[in-house]
């Protein structure tokens, strides 16, 4: 246990660990110690100096080494006369520090003028007002005037692109260095620098394209002036006009929690997202979340949105009907053809819609099918995460394997904190056939060809390697696989294979132990859980099915089935995609911002999101579509809101007993202390009010788990090139690319070649190809990477190529 300590702060008693930083302990005692350039999850640098506090020490003989002390018997304290940064020094038992007398005071307000020498008066027009650590401590510490003349103030540049995200305004940087620390020891990408010095001093970008990192968002947060904001936001709204409205990040398997500001657009009318920002759960994403999950939200109030139903008329057209009418279209046919019925659904959807729709499927002897490659939730529910883990805790004693999976592309907060537990000290095992960045924090890098994922595990488990021997010996071991060049088939032979790993090891059920699946969905694990699961054949069950309903999903889209003709395909999406393009019945869903509901992670914890804006159009959830047509065929189920179908799931779902929507909505206390009037402590970020979610526990925390059999897939690749499909975070799905001003990031249709390769083909970067892979044949230009392994084609998925797992392929230059 970390040891107490006993120290006086304004004449109140505080206790607390040994080595905490004063600023920090006088925050755990709620006293708001002004500061710039420090942050609790940043190395302290002690460079603005607004945190002086004058700190008195006991004092021991220094013959006997015993305490000094007064008449009275209390230790004798000793001032040095100096003021000092209390971000940086560590508290030590018996010390008294003083945060506010008259010379405290006195250095602050001169510190603060200091500052404001060059500051421009931008606080009517700066997007930072309401939120600007400066402006509140001008308010709170400043003088009413300064000694400096005006016509000294040194003017830089304003509103100057620091890359395509993000806007600087030189003159309003403080030169705190948060942004450049935060790109050098938490995003690992050590972007930003410092140019010039004194006055002049201003932050540069020093890679090509501008600021290159997934992370850029987080700056503008951290960021204590204006000096930094994000480009679609700047000069579009107060912060004192928007609502705040929790919700969950819909665009990967973390669930990181996230704050949507709304507020009424005076050109349209219409509520729509300003912004997202973080909101603080130190079991999920802490306080940052990457660019995608900030800047891909237009999707919601897109002018492509489906807002009413759509039903085919005798001339083939889809025109707009009532749901009355739509309803009694879909129940009629259910009616007359209740067999071969068939739902396929995709991870997007919440626990509630999944449930609703399994229950009518059921109700109608239907087949649930989950739009999904990656296999393995049903060995995550048994040997998943245990109850209580939580990566931030991780670091000496821990072995974590990542494999088959390009972790920053796939989930970037969990390669944020893997890295950072590295970095604490935990064994990172990085297996993977291509060079990956998370590779940089790794010990034992193991290099397989591809179609050589479980063999590689297996070799882990059966031969002696240092490797091998490091993550037997751990007393934590935590397992992350995805979907790297497979198909659904390789992935549950790995998924069963990385499961025996940690069973064989004694690293399931318990706390921080167990397996990880890197899903491509928010909530692919919470389909699995009710009930949907992938089919290895995908393509002839849609072919064999007499009657489709698809939600959330576009096989034709992304080249699973080349047409649904001559079957009756009802759909319901947000968009008019290729398959909902083909439906005889499209049905308007709400987006994840428009309603409310639970997704369940990748480490399996259910955490609750808010409606944040009114319903588009017509819309309604895919919960409540489902339960309509249950209604009108008859069929018992919940007619009412998603928290009436979670309590259902509570009652009946094997797994979710332990739930209720009193424990999703308990928020412990957390560190740091987030709150809006300690905005200059962590930033502009959201404290968590409505719950950090609860992780379900996994049946291995109830019993030991069986080993299970398997049988190792055949490599049935010939000679020649091998097209691979892999993930990047800037795909081309319709959530992302809805947003324009991640246009310039987005994946483009390109194929990814080694150099060696290309000139072996005789191409360069740019040339158009043509790519055929059996039968199929596709148009892309070529892209070149050392990192590809020589005789791989990386093809990005979500580009138009749709490739399930490995393939052979042949390439010829377009003429």
């Amino acid at each position: 246990m970390s040891e107490k300590i006993t120290l006086t702060i304004d004449s109140q008693q505080v206790i607390t660990e040994k080595g905490t930083k004063v600023v920090d302990a006088a925050k755990s005692a709620g006293i708001d110690i002004s500061v710039f350039c420090y942050h609790p999850k940043l190395e302290p640098v002690g460079a603005c100096r607004i945190c002086l506090v004058e700190i008195g020490r006991t004092q021991r003989d220094r013959s006997t080494g015993e305490l000094v002390l007064e008449a009275d018997g209390t230790p004798q304290i000793s001032f040095s006369g100096n003021l000092e940064t209390a971000c940086t020094v560590p508290v030590a038992e018996g010390m008294v520090i003083h945060t506010a007398n008259e010379k405290v005071t006195k250095a602050r307000e001169d510190i603060l003028e200091f500052i404001l020498t060059s500051h421009p008066l931008d606080c009517p027009v700066c997007d930072k007002g309401g939120e600007c650590s400066l402006q509140e401590m001008t308010f709170e510490y400043g003088l009413g005037e300064s000694r400096f003349p005006l016509d000294e103030k040194i003017h830089l540049g304003k509103h100057l692109p620091l890359g395509d995200l993000i806007t600087l305004d030189q003159e309003r940087c403080i030169q705190c260095g948060r942004c450049v620390r935060f790109q050098k020891e938490i995003a690992a990408d050590p972007v930003l620098e410092f140019y010039h010095r004194g006055r002049k001093t201003d932050i540069v970008s020093y890679s090509n394209p501008p600021f290159d990192s997934y992370w850029s968002g987080n700056t503008t947060d951290l960021c204590p002036v204006g000096a930094l904001t994000t480009r679609d936001f700047r000069f579009e709204a107060r912060i004192w006009e928007m609502n705040a409205s929790p919700s969950i990040c819909s665009h990967c398997t973390v669930g990181c929690n996230i704050t949507l500001n709304t507020r009424l657009d005076p050109k349209t009318g219409r509520s729509k997202i300003q912004r997202v920002m973080p909101r603080q759960n130190e079991w999920v994403n802490e306080i940052w979340i990457c660019d995608k999950g900030r800047f891909a939200h237009n999707f919601t109030s897109s002018e492509e949105r489906l807002t009413k139903p759509l039903a085919r008329n005798p001339e083939g057209k889809l025109k707009p009907v009532t749901w009355q009418k739509a309803i009694k279209i879909a129940s009629e046919r259910l009616k007359s053809h209740p067999d071969g019925l068939v739902t396929l659904a995709g991870g997007r959807l919440a626990n509630e819609d999944f449930y609703q729709l399994r229950t009518l499927t059921e109700g109608l002897s239907g087949k649930l099918i989950l739009d999904s490659s990656l296999a393995g939730g049903d060995l995550t529910a048994r040997v998943g995460l245990g109850q209580g883990s939580n990566i931030k805790d991780l670091g000496s004693g821990t072995a974590i394997l990542v494999i088959a999976c390009d972790l920053e592309e796939e989930a970037p907060l969990w390669w944020l904190r893997v890295r950072a537990a590295a970095e604490r000290g935990a064994t990172l095992i990085v297996a993977n056939p291509r060079e990956t960045k998370l590779e940089k924090s790794a010990e034992y890098i193991l290099r397989y060809e591809y179609g050589e994922e479980t063999q590689t595990v297996l070799d882990l488990l059966e031969k002696e390697s240092e490797a091998s021997r490091v993550f037997k010996e751990a007393e934590n071991g935590i397992v992350l696989f995805g979907s790297e060049g497979m198909n659904f088939g390789s992935s549950q032979v790995l998924a069963q294979a990385c499961a025996n790993l940690l069973i064989k090891t004694n690293h399931v059920g318990k706390t921080n132990n167990g397996l990880m699946a890197v899903w491509p969905e928010v909530n692919t694990q919470g389909a699995w859980d009710m009930g949907f699961k992938p089919d290895e054949n995908l393509p002839e069950a849609l072919k064999g099915a007499e009657t489709l309903i698809i939600a959330g999903a576009d096989p034709v889209g992304d080249g699973i089935i080349p047409d649904l003709k001559g079957k009756f395909l009802l759909v319901q999406e947000l968009f008019l995609t290729k398959t909902a393009a083909q439906a005889d019945l499209v049905l308007p869903v709400l987006a994840v911002t428009e309603k409310s509901g639970t997704f369940t992670s990748g480490e399996r914890r259910v955490q609750l999101f808010e409606m944040a804006l009114p319903a588009s159009g017509e819309c309604l959830a895919d919960h409540e579509i489902a339960a309509k047509l249950g209604q009108a065929l008859g069929i018992e189920m919940i007619q009412g809101s998603a928290e009436q179908v979670l309590e259902e799931i509570i009652k009946h779902q094997p797994g979710y007993a332990s739930l209720s929507l009193a424990a999703l909505g308990e928020v412990p206390e957390q560190q740091p202390f987030v709150a809006k009037e300690a905005l200059s402590y962590t930033g502009t970020v959201f404290r968590n009010t409505s719950g950090v979610g609860v992780q379900l526990p996994s049946a291995a925390e109830n019993g030991k788990m069986p080993l299970e059999k398997f049988t190792l897939p055949r490599k049935s690749f010939d000679d020649g090139m091998l097209a691979v499909p892999v993930t990047h975070l800037y795909d081309q799905g319709i959530m992302v690319r809805t947003s324009e001003i991640l246009g310039p990031r987005l994946i483009k249709n390109q194929l990814i070649l080694n150099p060696i390769d290309a000139e072996k083909e005789g191409l360069s970067a740019g040339i158009r190809v043509e790519i055929s892979l059996g039968e199929r044949t596709y148009e892309a230009a070529v892209d070149i990477d050392q990192k590809v392994p020589v005789g791989v084609i990386l093809i990005p998925r979500s580009m138009g190529i749709p490739l399930d797992g490995p393939e052979n392929a042949v390439l010829k230059a377009v003429k």
